[in-house]
């Protein structure tokens, strides 16, 4: 039987290539480039919308780990991200093109996978399908998925950072270092700021003009929008506090200046954007401020000021459901048990935990389209096991997203008090607990080879 996966993003790309290892047939939809969204630019595959990064390589952070597990599970995002990788100290990021560029090819490639190019407007619940939509779903696909839900879907905002030209930065007012040295030890390029600079950036962020939301991207009772807290436009963050942003994403600590020896008083990070280093994101800096309104105060940041702008901050509206009150444990929909989710629009917020979910949706979906009922839901002890946990948390009658953390771990038995070290423990146990669950995943007890 054909299992329909909708959306092309990392989590819909993840689970159709999951399923094509499995041996099930896919269709694969992907409403792009035919119906555009407000944040897409292209019409690739696994495009990636805001940041070019997939955080931590080490398996010491919970991120880390979760790309470790997804390798073994024969990951084809983490696949691609290893191939396309550029550097950046201790994080994964990603040339996006060559990124997107690769994960299309091993899809179109594959002999059980057929890409549609065409919007999904309406879910089919008698058979078994992945809704992986993410979190810019169609007006038409999202009323659809509420009305199996049965209930309203929550909405937040999220925010991609400028680009800017790497031969328009004057660098004789920056300094190339990975913070603590880590990783290459000069992967990022550094703007200092002394106090004053810092003091004219935060004003000039709070001060700047702002793109207003439309009335449906605003909460219903107070008017305002819903931001995620791990993710807030920079400016939120300026206006939240004089210091907020200089003990955030403009923290100095372990980013002194080789040039001067000392500390600067604030730090703007420039992480690579590709492989060829022609193009240099500002980390943090998402944004909802007018384009002239973010040249004015980007441009007064030393070494920025003759910037050219190859992507200025754009703000969008994501949409996720009522995950703990909506989602059965193997995330399959509860009214409508033969519709998986995947993605963002699960509540899990991140790439690399959108595509985790890839996985698990594809093999449920997997067994339900063999006839096997056997629900696959890894365990607390794996960091995958700890992202669906929060999924199922009831603890909070306003469900959030999410990053994946350690925090959703089941403790050590007995307690490991030294955080490193326990760190250590929770990451070898995981990933002795991922080895068994990928000898037996699948509805018939193993995966296969993937088909290339």
């Amino acid at each position: 039987m054909t299992v329909s996966v909708v959306g092309g993003g990392l989590a819909g790309s993840e689970a159709a290539w999951q399923l094509a290892r499995l041996g099930v047939p896919v269709t694969l939809y992907e409403m792009r480039p035919a119906r555009q969204t407000g944040a897409h630019r292209t019409g690739g595959l696994a495009e990636l919308v805001c940041s070019n990064s997939l955080r931590a390589i080490s398996i010491e952070n919970a991120v880390g780990l979760l790309k470790e597990e997804m390798a073994r599970f024969g990951s084809l995002v983490v696949e691609a991200a290893r191939a396309c990788a550029v550097p950046a100290g201790a994080a994964l990021a990603v040339d996006r093109e060559r990124f997107s560029d690769y994960v299309e090819r091993r899809l179109t490639s594959n002999r059980l996978i057929e890409v549609v190019r065409e919007e999904v407007t309406a879910l089919d619940p008698s058979r078994p399908g992945i809704v992986a939509c993410g979190p810019l779903a169609s007006e038409s696909l999202a009323a659809s998925l509420a009305k199996l839900c049965g209930r309203e879907q929550l909405h937040y905002f999220d925010a991609a950072s400028p680009i800017v030209a790497s031969d328009s930065i004057d660098r004789s007012k920056v300094y190339a270092a990975s913070r603590y040295g880590k990783g290459g030890g000069d992967d990022y390029l550094n703007i200092p700021l002394d106090r004053d600079q810092y003091v004219q950036l935060v004003e000039d962020l709070i001060k700047g003009d702002k793109h207003e939301p439309h009335g449906f991207e605003a909460d219903a009772a107070s008017g305002k929008v819903p931001y995620f807290e791990a993710c807030l436009p920079v400016e939120e963050m300026a206006r939240r506090g004089v210091d907020t942003l200089r003990f955030g994403p403009l923290k100095p600590i372990g980013l002194d200046d080789p040039r001067t020896g000392k500390r600067p008083y604030a730090v703007v990070q420039l992480r690579r954007e590709n492989a060829t280093a022609t193009a240099y994101n500002l980390v943090g800096f998402q944004t909802r401020l007018t384009w002239p309104a973010q040249k004015a105060a980007l441009g007064k940041l030393p070494g920025l000021e003759a910037a050219e702008w190859l992507r200025l901050g754009v703000m969008h509206r994501n949409t996720f459901i009522d995950a703990p009150r909506v989602l059965n444990a193997d995330l399959s929909l509860r009214a409508a048990p033969k519709i998986f989710l995947a993605g963002q629009v699960t509540g899990c917020e991140g790439y690399v935990e959108a595509a985790a979910t890839g996985i698990v949706a594809a093999v449920n979906a997997a067994r339900r389209a063999g006839g096997d009922p056997t629900p696959f839901v890894p365990t607390p002890e794996t960091a995958i096991g700890a992202l669906l946990a929060y999924l199922r948390d009831t603890t909070s009658l306003d469900f959030q997203p999410q990053n994946v953390t350690f925090a959703y771990f089941a403790p050590l038995e007995p307690p490991v008090k030294d955080r490193k070290a326990r760190r250590v423990a929770l990451a070898q146990r995981a990933l002795a607990v991922i080895d068994r669950l990928v000898r037996e995943a699948g509805p018939r007890g193993r995966l296969e080879p993937a088909l290339r």
